[in-house]
């Protein structure tokens, strides 16, 4: 898959049956970090193997932490709770979910650290989170434009029982990354360390899974609303022994997506009624454009339109502040709406693989919608009956537009998805599935 430079995707007018997901990319790169951080062995099982997982495991083993690979989505890491290794250089990818954590870590440690990434990662802004730790007492500097990588870390002083304030509205994976790394820091000095929010705080559901994740390893973190977070003197993570990684919610969103546009049934299994994972809020999207949708704790059910027959789905204007991955998706279901479909409050997006505004604005015109964006908005008039048109998509090295414009196969135009290997970021396996579950 990853050399193929084009996909045609044959049009389609139905999507039935049942898949499993792959492991959750943001819950198995934090459990990694955890494990590696805490006392005692952990093994890992359901473990996503994509790009972004693989970054953080070489990572992790570059810089001394044992990790055996069992067998399929199983793996055990042996606990450092400080890494042995004080100097090394890392590559991180594109790969948020480990740069920004891993980042954090080595910081509060201290050591001689050089952290890079593919030329997007150099454009990703890492800032607010250098500035977060170096008011701590860190040595975050920057070998390039300021603010963002590649990084250097050196070695501070770590300022005990202190207080930082990080902002909150350009990414949460800035104060996931303070968070999981905290109790390096309390553990080793016995005072507590509080992180202040600055401003609204986007993306909150990945916060709960940081949370949830961290007490599952035995630190549990006192906090006011949203704005202070305290991780008490003292803290250190302990491993649970096993940990099972669920299923990933954004992934399911194209799925859940295919059932509502493609008659369905069509089940979900890997996440549910009892997912940590925020983008499950997705399937309640979808019953508010009209289709069906059931829970189990472990599977979610959508029956829906037969957009291929000329059914549409409601019309939405909808925040997407707590679910930006999952509201891809809807973006590209717009094209089968009733009318104008307006997406709120996605100035996330800008800062992600690509700045999948501006991304999915041109793919989408090339199929014949009228597209409007700001700066955290997007606007998405379906096309004119007789106004679609056959479109070359370009994916922007950007996993999830890719994924997301499979669907846009249900339409009367030809589709060709360009770098269709690009999904290997998060799920390398996606078209065959997808090919299983559709017919025409």
């Amino acid at each position: 898959m990853g050399a193929l430079p084009y996909l045609d995707l044959p049009r389609v007018r139905r999507a039935r049956g049942e898949m499993s997901l792959p492991g959750s990319k943001s819950i198995s790169n934090r459990v990694l970090l955890l494990a590696a951080l805490a006392e005692g062995r952990t093994e890992i099982t359901g473990l996503l193997d994509s790009d972004d997982t693989r970054v953080m495991l070489t990572a992790l083993r570059q810089l001394g932490v044992s990790v055996s690979e069992l067998d399929a989505g199983r793996v055990t890491v042996e606990g450092v709770r400080c890494f042995p290794v004080e100097s090394a250089e890392l590559f991180m990818g594109n790969a948020g979910t480990a740069i920004r954590p891993l980042t954090a870590a080595l910081a509060l440690m201290g050591g001689d650290y050089k952290l890079s990434g593919v030329p997007r990662m150099h454009e990703r802004p890492i800032g607010d989170l250098g500035d977060a730790l170096n008011a701590l007492g860190a040595r975050v500097g920057y070998l390039g434009q300021p603010g963002y990588p590649p990084l250097h870390i050196g070695r501070g002083e770590i300022i005990a029982g202190a207080v930082t304030r990080v902002q909150g509205s350009v990414s949460s994976q800035f104060l996931t990354a303070l968070l999981l790394a905290a109790p390096i820091e309390a553990g080793r000095s016995g005072k507590p360390m509080t992180i202040e929010v600055v401003g609204e705080l986007i993306s909150k559901p990945y916060i709960e899974i940081t949370l949830n994740l961290m007490a599952r390893f035995g630190v549990t973190v006192r906090r006011d609303g949203w704005s202070r977070f305290v991780i008490e003197g003292g803290a250190a993570y302990r491993s649970p022994g096993r940990i099972a990684v669920e299923g990933d919610a954004s992934t399911a969103s194209y799925f859940l997506a295919l059932g509502a546009i493609g008659g369905g049934p069509l089940r979900v299994n890997g996440v549910g009624a009892d997912s940590i994972q925020g983008d499950v809020g997705f399937a309640q999207t979808l019953a508010d454009m009209g289709a069906a949708v059931s829970y189990g704790p472990d599977w979610i059910e959508v029956s829906g339109l037969n957009v291929a027959d000329g059914e549409r789905l409601k019309a939405f204007d909808t925040d997407f502040n707590l679910i930006p991955d999952a509201a891809m998706t809807a973006a590209a279901l717009a094209l089968y709406a009733d009318g104008p479909c307006r997406l709120r409050n996605i100035g996330s997006w800008r800062v992600k693989e690509t700045d999948r505004i501006h991304a999915m604005q041109t793919e989408l015109e090339k199929l014949g919608a009228t597209v409007e964006s700001g700066p955290d908005w997007l606007r998405v008039t379906p096309p004119a009956q007789g106004g679609w048109r056959d479109a070359h998509i370009g994916t922007w090295d950007d996993h999830r537009m890719a994924m997301c414009f499979s669907l846009a196969a249900f339409g009367p135009a030809a589709v060709r998805i360009l770098d269709p290997g690009c999904v290997s970021k998060t799920f390398p396996g996606y078209f065959d599935v997808y090919a299983g579950l559709v017919s025409a």
